[in-house]
């Protein structure tokens, strides 16, 4: 017989004797042995001694064996059966040997009893047990005759319990007993010789169980079994049955009888019922023939067996060792576990014992109930855990930044992908770098895997295409990981192959190796010094399968016998050669790992019995996993089983059908090892059959195996994937056993199972959460129980992706993205909340116990009692603060400021127990008076209630994960009275409650966030409401009584507690106006006030408990928390002013002054309250009275100053009604708000930032400058869903300004800021309406999902600034502009020349314009304007005195030709211009002359103007004109300014000249065309006729606002952004400086819109030809920025708007202007330069207009326009010195302030101001005219570090730099120059008034004087002439 039918013998053993009692598996014994006399001299020899003489007997072996050396040499051998899976070996235990004379009393050979001993020990080492059988046919040469054998054989046998029995538990006392019987003594044979054996081992088990027997210790005896039937007759076999622990049997089989079983089985059936078998020796001597199978017969054994209810333990495997290597037995040990209901009996021959067949040999005999057993444990230490993600699932911005197309890209974009879904946008994670690391923060992760887009960094594939910023993406991303603790392992190629190399070949072209390998060597050398993990490709079986062989992915090459291979071929040599490369080159000095990522499923053979099956699967996983890893991992080439069966394949079909590249001998050796890892993907398992027979060309059919699954196993949303979690173990054993051994960790690169898109919860997937737990259990398991070495696991995936051909239909992520919004909003599934929690654990330990890293922040506790203050004044020191902040101009108050704040700063989110635990009344909780009143209808908007509210009583681990996210060091949060005290008191604690929130606590601190903690936020038990509630004072006492007990309970990790949260709502909302519960309203001048008193006292009392029990143990901090609105006086008359503080006083300081003054009430209210309750007739004041004690008691109660603020008002004093007696009539105040202030959700909660600034500072005057906690600060909107909250990031961008100003400026001692709120939240009376929160709470899913909002995302990088640190690239930059810079200013024709009808001048369409009513702001016009035309010396005075180089204007067209053609030519309008040139020239003034800038000759207009294209050669005639007449003198022309302001504002809004708007969607576009046309004709005309003779330069001016997406994160609104440029300033730029006709993108979309033929009308390809490339410059106006975001008209809106589809609005952190479309934001002004350069080949650049405005005569003193000028110009010299701009000059607009246009003289811009109120209109210099003067003169900025600078000695003094300090310049003024306090100025202003009295009376004096001399002087000279 075959050795493969021989060892697998012992797989049939258990397939039909266990049954369903798997556990018998377990412990199934596999029986060898005994010791020969021939493997004992083997073994002898084996270790280098010399051969003793063979023994010839089993039974001989003692005198050999018991050489001591031979023991020695046993051990190897035990231990190499144990590893192959033999439990027990038999030891003969020869009675002569141990008793010569056979009587335990007479001299046992104690040598050979040591011995034995000897030998039990060493099997016992080498976790061998011992079957001992104490007798076997010779007996002791002298027995005792007087005695009997079963005497003797009693006392040799206690003899051997005795000397044995600690190390054998197992028994035989007879074995082969026919030839025992026969050698029983002849003298003792007065019963039969059986019957004999049958009493002697009777005595013998029960001396054993009487004596000895240890816990499973067993005895039987040997029972003979031959082909002829049972050997002992069945009389002995019932003498005997009793005193049986097992059944032992001899079984000698022969193959050729196949009917005794029954006989047998006939004969032991009342013997063998219901008990264990044990099959102790095995032999088959008629099974000698190769043709025969034993196999089956022993299924039909242990068929047979089973079927009678018989338990076979085991069996002898001696036999099989004789004959084959011991080494091969394991499998056959271990395999049984495996099969679960064994059916086959047709049981596999395998060849040889590889490592598949180990592996699965190894859990072959586990049960189900062991396979899928769960291990409590932990993982190691320095285990990694991770998510990963591939760059094309997840990145977007497919072709963003220059990223060339990928392989994916092109797939999807031809349609092959689900629905036709692409990966264009993805998770749009190009953009959201800090959304993803702010999930991965949440998660804990401390590895996250990702990939590089090869087209992203090399668009062409090739170094010589390399894109700068896809680097710099990388780069960020890398970074901001290590910043957030998470390792980066990049993946350099995750199947996104750059289009232009699939082009030539892809991986099928060998060439691509040397390709993957630079970009590879570039990724190292660029990103290495912060990666460490490195992995050259990510399932590159996916590679070669999925794309080559069937097709399924890109390329989409269906060739499975060729192109497969050949694709693994030239991978894995890339592999290789990258792998070297970081070897030789980088790895000694990064220190890096590279590995592979490799997929594998696990192969289980569908019928284990089959040995075709078995041989498939592990087929299966040497064409799957050993593919690549068998050249990588062990030999440099393809397994043996590969090629093999590839080339069996190619000789079974009649034509060959795959085909196997070779290695040279010289790539085995490059290729073996290159790996410092082993990365392993796995997803599922399969049950592998053999499918051989097959010669189609297939993957399957060349491997010879088919996939199925088994039905039990759980499905998931992917057809491919089924649940199997033990899979991932065996895996897992089998790659350490094939592949990495102890020398190659293994990572887990991915793992996960998806859930499809098709309806469900997307949130709740609780299923696959269980899924995560077992494989990760699994992992533990190889790692714990198998030793594997498992270093990480790397969950698949952090997001929802683009899933390949599946696109958005399944979803793998942890966080749930919705493709559907443009947002991409990411929420966090439960799977992210469990997988954090077992990151947190590091795996499974049997108990948690969260531990805490630090329980308490430094600067927390405050050293000493605040000292106690003097009672306010009246008023008090607001009066300061109004003054200090009232001569701030609004560019001072809200430019914005740098800064950050201290280390120790508290940056944190606040919530209240009410607002968003919910459970209202789980777990035994009490019900709150806001319990009450929510569930009354009416009384809560939209009848809403809290009882479930976020559900956070449910969600501590959610919370804490966004907490972690969002970087936060401390959350404030309430807890509930009623939660912990159900009736208010302490007789009734609620331990569900505490518990509660010591999970929330310790979480906290695990997380190192601090708790702040707030006793009460308003949800009164309403047990105690209902004994008067705050009115009564017993609750001084309760509260005293509940606060004892969270300090005792929570006190040791809470430092800082907060005893109330704005009481003043609860005094005068809950008991004043009665609107929040307790609905208290009757006495609303008087409840509120005695409300007030108690809470007052009660605060002091727990204050008190603190301070006196507590802190010295505790050390921690106690206030509370008080909303205050900023007062700001209407005027700074002091009623109003006394108002204002008043209001402060009712507001802040009802509470503050008793705490942190006097003890007592502010003097404001007590004078006020008393006086109108006097005047109210009442005997003494509503305002209740506080003790001397009281005062002394309440004082110093607080040891921080905490803050709540929202908004701020106007005050104006009011006498206001004495009756009824209210608190608000009390204060005697109106409040108003600025309609200019942004609005919120709440009507009373506009947004007034620099309020806070304001307040802050007078907490500081008022108080004594204490520590300040802002505790809340937030807006709400109105809005089912804002996650893109834009309006909410502006109000904490400038509400954390100003208090970052009132840190850094003002001396303010800030501490921490805490944003209200963190989450979405119920907000009491408004429901779930308003939202404040950061993170999004989805009130109508019942699992409260959680997602962070954009201004989550804006608050965490804030934190991880620690303030508002000034970016790198906003920093000032010295330097000089390049020699010969034009420094210029503009103005135009109508806005200055005036002069209307003067000297024949024609009329424009803006002289038609503004004398139409209405159309011009106060109906003025520009008939007269700055009076240029009359003023021209003026105008080149104040020219050179502001010493430009350069002055641009323009002529008016119809002042030249009056009716717009040359039939008339005015010449008195050129002598004008004429006269300005030669003036200009001679101040050495270069003229930069606009031929139009917007006024058009009404008789044009009258026949169309632009629209009617016949324009076009009248605007050629025009400019022919002035080229004739001044091009000799003129060398710079402006054929256009602005064509879109002509095109669109006059043709499409209608607002300026003409004032056409009844065609919006068409007239803009013809306009625009023509246009474009006379602009490409002037330029011909002037290129080809007077250039060569005058040399000038000709273009056009564009103006181009910048426009910044609303949301960077967001593709939509980045595309939005660049469609408003390039509609703005592409629209006649595109066609001019690239190609001749308008952008894509235009065309586009007015071709979408237009339904039919498109509104935009076509260029010809001659007229391309002719405008392409018109330009010498690039003219460019630019004032400012503006946020763009994507908005979409309905179709029937024909429109520019329309079409553009964009909406944009304006950050309120920008300075404002004059204009309410100008706000202050230098940044874009480079940020246009640097887009033309890029966008149109770096043309040069003059800037033709930039500047800025005021509304109104505010003077000379324009600050805010030199700071415009000092930002706006340096970073037009960053754009040239950094960004590499070819910017030839810059001009201001303007000149002079002059007509606005359709604003009229409302708004200046000009560097002078004109006064228009004089007759003369004087230019007056403002300060920023000398300002520029300096610029000019330095050209640019001078470093002042360098030196004095001659060239800025006529600077003035005093201009803002982006940081003033205002506590400077808030207290002074400028006056004549001098910079005074403004008490002093005051005084001044007196004197200067009463010198100018004393003048003007001097001057009256001295003129009377001077007259009458006249008069005489005159009469004389009168005289003399007539007398003449």
């Amino acid at each position: 017989m075959a050795l493969t039918c021989k060892v697998v013998l012992l797989v049939l053993i258990p397939l039909h004797c266990l049954g369903e009692d798997w556990d018998l598996a377990k412990r199934f014994v596999a029986v060898a042995g005994p010791l020969t006399d021939e493997l004992v001299s083997n073994l002898h020899l084996e270790s280098g001694r010399v051969q003793e003489p063979a023994f010839h007997s089993r039974m001989t072996q003692t005198q050999y064996l018991c050489h001591w050396p031979t023991l020695s040499s046993l051990l190897p051998y035990f231990a190499q059966l144990h590893a192959s899976g033999v439990t027990h070996f038999k030891i003969f235990l020869p009675w002569s040997h141990i008793m010569p004379v056979g009587n335990a009393q007479k001299n046992p050979n104690e040598t050979n009893v040591e011995c034995y001993r000897q030998l039990l020990r060493t099997l016992r080492a080498a976790n061998l047990k011992s079957v001992l059988i104490l007798h076997q046919k010779h007996l002791p040469t002298s027995l005792d005759q007087s005695r009997t054998f079963a005497d003797l054989f009693e006392e040799y046998a206690d003899f051997v319990f005795r000397s044995f029995g600690d190390l054998v538990d197992t028994w035989l006392t007879f074995s082969n007993l026919p030839e025992t019987a026969e050698g029983l003594p002849q003298d003792d044979l007065l019963s039969p010789p059986l019957q004999t054996l049958a009493s002697a081992h009777r005595r013998v088990y029960k001396i054993y169980h009487e004596k000895y027997s240890s816990e499973g210790g067993k005895v039987s005896i040997a029972l003979d079994i031959t082909d002829t039937g049972l050997v002992p007759p069945e009389s002995f076999l019932a003498s005997i049955s009793d005193t049986l622990d097992f059944v032992s049997l001899n079984l000698q089989y022969n193959c050729k009888v196949e009917v005794f079983f029954q006989k047998m089985l006939n004969e032991l059936q009342h013997v063998m019922k219901n008990m264990e078998v044990l099959l102790f020796t095995l032999k088959f001597p008629e099974c000698s023939s190769m043709q025969e199978d034993p196999f089956v017969t022993l299924a039909s054994i242990f068929s047979a067996i089973n079927n009678d209810q018989v338990l076979t333990i085991g069996c002898d495997v001696q036999e099989l060792l004789d004959s084959s290597s011991i080494h091969q037995v394991r499998f056959y040990s271990e395999v049984l576990a495996s099969l679960q209901k064994p059916k086959e009996t047709i049981i596999p021959a395998v060849t040889h014992l590889s490592s598949y067949i180990e592996t699965w040999g190894k859990f072959a005999n586990q049960s189900e109930l062991e396979r899928d057993s769960f291990l409590y444990d932990v993982f190691p230490d320095d285990f990694l855990w991770g998510a990963s993600t591939g760059s094309f699932n997840i990145e977007g911005g497919w072709e963003e930044n220059g990223k060339g197309e990928s392989i994916w890209d092109t797939f999807g974009h031809q349609g092959h992908v689900h629905m036709n879904q692409t990966a264009d946008v993805a998770c749009d994670s190009y953009h959201k770098i800090e959304y993803d690391i702010y999930l991965l923060r949440g998660l804990q992760t401390n590895i996250y895997k990702f990939s590089l887009s090869w087209p992203r960094i090399f668009p062409n594939g090739n170094r010589n295409s390399l894109n700068p910023k896809g680097v710099d993406y990388y780069n960020k991303l890398i970074d901001s990981l290590l910043e957030s603790h998470v390792e980066p392992m990049v993946t350099l190629f995750h199947w996104d192959l750059p289009q232009a190399l699939q082009d030539l070949g892809g991986w099928q072209n060998e060439s691509i190796i040397n390709a993957f390998v630079d970009y590879a060597s570039f990724c190292f050398a660029t990103f290495g010094d912060r990666v460490k993990f490195w992995i050259t490709f990510h399932e590159p079986w996916v590679i070669s399968y999925a794309g080559y062989s069937t097709g399924q992915h890109p390329p989409g090459i269906a060739d499975p016998g060729m192109a497969s291979y050949q694709v693994a071929h030239v991978i894995l040599k890339a592999h290789a050669e990258a792998w070297h490369v970081y070897d030789n080159q980088y790895r000694s000095k990064q220190h890096g790992q590279v590995g592979i990522v490799l997929n594998s499923d696990w192969a289980e053979p569908k019928s284990p019995g089959n040995l075709e099956d078995v041989r498939a699967a592990e087929r299966y996983l040497h064409f799957m996993l050993g593919w690549f890893a068998h050249p990588i991992f062990v030999n440099g080439d393809y397994s043996d089983i590969l090629k093999s069966q590839i080339q069996q394949k190619n000789q079974q079909c009649s034509t060959p059908i795959a085909n196997l590249p070779i290695f040279s001998d010289k790539e085995k050796l490059f290729m073996k090892g290159t790996a410092d890892f082993f990365g392993l993907s796995h997803y599922t398992s399969w049950l592998i059959s053999d499918a051989s027979a097959n010669c189609t060309v297939s993957y399957e059919n060349i491997g010879g195996f088919s996939r199925d699954v088994d039905p039990s196993w759980t499905q998931t949303a992917s057809p491919w994937i089924s649940v199997v979690p033990w899979g991932l173990r065996r895996l897992l054993n089998l790659v350490s056993q094939e592949y990495t051994g102890k020398r190659i960790p293994i990572f887990i690169g991915g793992n996960g199972v998806p859930t499809d898109s098709d309806g469900g919860d997307f949130i709740n997937d609780t299923e696959r959460l269980d899924n995560f737990r077992l494989y990760i259990n699994e992992a533990l398991k190889a790692i714990k129980v198998d030793g594997i070495d498992v270093r990480s696991y790397i969950a698949r995936s952090l997001l929802d992706g683009f899933e390949g051909p599946a696109g958005y239909s399944t979803k793998f992520g942890l966080h749930h993205v919705n493709f559907e919004d443009a947002n991409r909003q990411r929420t966090p599934k439960e799977s992210a909340y469990f997988f954090s929690t077992v990151i947190e654990n590091n795996g499974f330990p049997t108990t948690f116990k969260r531990k805490y890293i630090q329980p308490f922040r430094k600067n927390m506790s405050i050293s000493a009692r605040l000292p106690g203050l003097p009672a306010s004044e009246v008023p008090s020191k607001a009066k300061v603060v109004m003054e200090k902040f009232s001569s701030q101009t609004e560019f001072e108050r809200d430019l914005y400021f740098y800064g950050t704040v201290p280390d120790y700063f508290l940056w944190g989110v606040s919530t209240s127990a009410f607002q968003i635990e919910g459970g209202w009344n789980a777990d035994g909780k009490g019900p709150s008076i806001w319990d009450n009143f929510s569930h009354i209808p009416g009384n809560i908007n939209n009848n809403d209630t809290a009882d479930v509210a976020c559900d956070s009583y449910n969600k501590v681990d959610e919370d804490i994960y966004l907490l972690r996210a969002l970087r936060v060091n401390t959350y404030r949060f309430s807890l509930s009275w009623p939660r912990i005290f159900p009736s208010g008191r302490n007789h009734s604690i609620n331990s569900y409650g505490v518990d509660y929130y010591n999970r929330l606590i310790d979480g906290l601190l695990t997380a190192n966030i601090t708790p702040m903690v707030t006793l009460h936020h308003w949800d009164l038990p309403q047990a105690l409401q209902d004994i008067g509630g705050w009115e009564n004072p017993i609750l001084v006492e309760l509260f005293n009584s509940f606060s004892d007990f969270c300090f005792q309970t929570f006190g040791d990790r809470v430092k800082f507690w907060i005893t109330f949260n704005e009481p003043v709502m609860i005094s005068w909302l809950g008991y004043g106006e009665g609107v929040f519960p307790p609905n208290m309203k009757d006495n609303p001048g008087y409840t509120p006030y005695k409300v007030t008193h108690t809470i007052l006292k009660a605060h002091a009392r727990v204050y008190h408990t603190y301070d006196q029990k507590y802190r010295e143990s505790q050390k921690g901090v106690i206030s509370l928390s008080l909303n205050i609105d900023w007062a700001e006086p209407k005027t700074l008359d002091p009623w109003n002013v006394e108002a204002a503080d008043r209001y402060l006083q009712f507001m802040g300081g009802w509470f503050a002054h008793p705490i942190f003054k006097n003890g007592d009430y502010p003097e404001a209210m007590k004078w006020k309250v008393g006086n109108r309750s006097e005047l109210q007739k009442l005997p003494s004041s509503r305002l209740p009275v506080f003790t001397e004690e009281e005062r002394q008691y309440i004082r110093g109660t607080a040891d921080v100053f905490c803050l709540n603020y929202y908004t701020s008002k106007i005050i104006k004093h009011k006498t206001t009604r004495l009756n009824p007696h209210s608190y608000e009539h009390d204060q005697e105040c109106e409040l108003e708000n600025d309609p200019s202030w942004p609005t919120s959700a709440m009507a009373g909660l506009r947004a007034v930032s620099w309020g806070l600034r304001r307040l802050l500072n007078w907490i500081k005057e008022e108080y004594g400058n204490p520590p300040i906690y802002i505790t809340e600060n937030g807006v709400g909107i109105k809005t089912k869903s804002d996650v893109d909250d834009t309006s909410r990031i502006f109000y904490y961008k400038t509400h954390i300004n100003e208090a970052l100003k009132a840190y850094k400026l003002d001396g303010v001692d800030l501490r921490g800021y805490v944003a209200w709120s963190f989450m979405d939240n119920f907000e009491w009376l408004n429901g779930y309406d308003p939202r404040f929160g950061l993170h999004q709470v989805d009130f109508n899913n019942p699992n409260r999902p959680r997602t962070p909002k954009r201004s989550a995302i804006y608050y965490a990088e804030l934190i991880r600034k620690n303030g508002i640190p000034l970016p790198k690239e906003e920093e000032f930059l010295y330097g000089e502009f390049p020699k010969h810079f034009s420094w210029s200013v503009a103005s135009a024709a109508y806005q200055v020349e005036g002069a209307w009808r003067t000297d024949g001048k024609g009329l424009s369409i803006w002289d038609q314009f503004a004398h139409t009513p209405l159309k011009i702001s106060n109906d003025e016009n520009g008939d007269v304007a700055c009076d240029s035309y009359h003023k021209l010396e003026a105008d080149l005075a104040i020219l050179k005195n502001i010493k430009v180089t350069h002055y641009r204007f323009s002529i008016s067209w119809p002042r030249v030709l009056p009716d717009g053609t040359t039939k008339y030519i005015n010449e008195a309008g050129l002598s004008y211009y004429e006269r300005l040139v030669d003036g200009l020239l001679a101040a050495n003034i270069h003229p930069q002359v606009t031929i139009y800038h917007w006024d058009l000759p009404q008789a044009l207009q009258n026949i169309g103007g632009w629209e009617n294209e016949t324009i076009v050669q009248r605007f050629k005639e025009y400019a022919e004109l002035l080229f004739q007449r001044l091009g000799d003198k003129v060398k710079f022309w402006i054929t256009l300014n602005e064509p879109y302001n002509i095109a669109n504002i006059g043709y499409g809004y209608g607002v300026a000249a003409p004032g056409i708007s009844s065609r919006p969607g068409r007239a803009p576009y013809i306009v625009g065309h023509n246009l474009i046309k006379a602009h490409a004709e002037v330029w011909h005309l002037y290129n080809e006729t007077y250039r060569p003779k005058q040399k000038g330069l000709i273009s056009l001016t564009i103006s181009v606002e910048w426009a910044e997406p609303r949301n960077p994160y967001k593709q939509e609104d980045l595309d939005a952004a660049r469609r408003y440029v390039q509609f703005f300033a592409g629209w006649f730029a595109h066609p001019v400086f690239k190609n001749g006709d308008y952008s894509e993108v235009m065309k586009r979309r007015i071709q979408e819109r237009s339904q039919g033929q498109t509104r935009l009308p076509e260029f010809t390809d001659d007229e391309k030809k002719r405008i392409k490339g018109t330009f010498d410059f690039f003219g460019l106006n630019h004032y400012t920025t503006v946020l763009a975001y994507n908005l979409n008209y309905p179709v029937f809106i024909s429109s520019y708007d329309a079409d553009r589809g964009v909406a944009s609005i304006a950050d309120r952190s920008w300075l404002g202007s004059g204009s309410f479309w100008l706000k202050v934001t230098p940044f874009g002004f480079r940020k246009v330069l640097k887009w033309i350069k890029e966008e149109y080949d770096n043309p040069p650049i003059y800037v033709t207009e930039n500047g800025i405005s005021e509304r109104g005569d505010v003077g000379i003193n324009d600050t805010w326009r030199t700071h415009y000028l000092k930002s706006y110009i340096d970073e037009a010299l960053k754009g040239v010195v950094l960004d590499g701009v070819d910017l030839r000059g810059y001009t201001v607009w303007s000149l002079m302030d002059n007509l606005e246009w359709a604003v009229g003289f409302a708004e200046r811009f000009g560097l002078h101001y004109t006064n228009y109120t004089h007759p003369a209109l004087p230019r007056i210099p403002k300060e920023s005219s000398k300002f520029y003067t300096s610029i000019i003169q330095c050209n640019g900025f001078p470093d002042p570090a360098t030196g004095p600078h001659l060239c800025l000695e006529s600077q003035p003094k005093g201009i803002p730099t982006s940081t003033p300090t205002y506590t400077a310049t808030a207290e002074k003024v400028n006056f004549l120059g001098l910079e005074l306090a403004s008490s002093d100025a005051k005084v001044a202003l007196y004197v200067l008034f009463v010198l100018l009295l004393i003048a003007t009376v001097g001057l009256v004096l001295f003129s009377y004087a001077y007259r009458r001399m006249t008069k005489k002087v005159h009469k004389r000279t009168a005289l003399e002439l007539s007398k003449m």
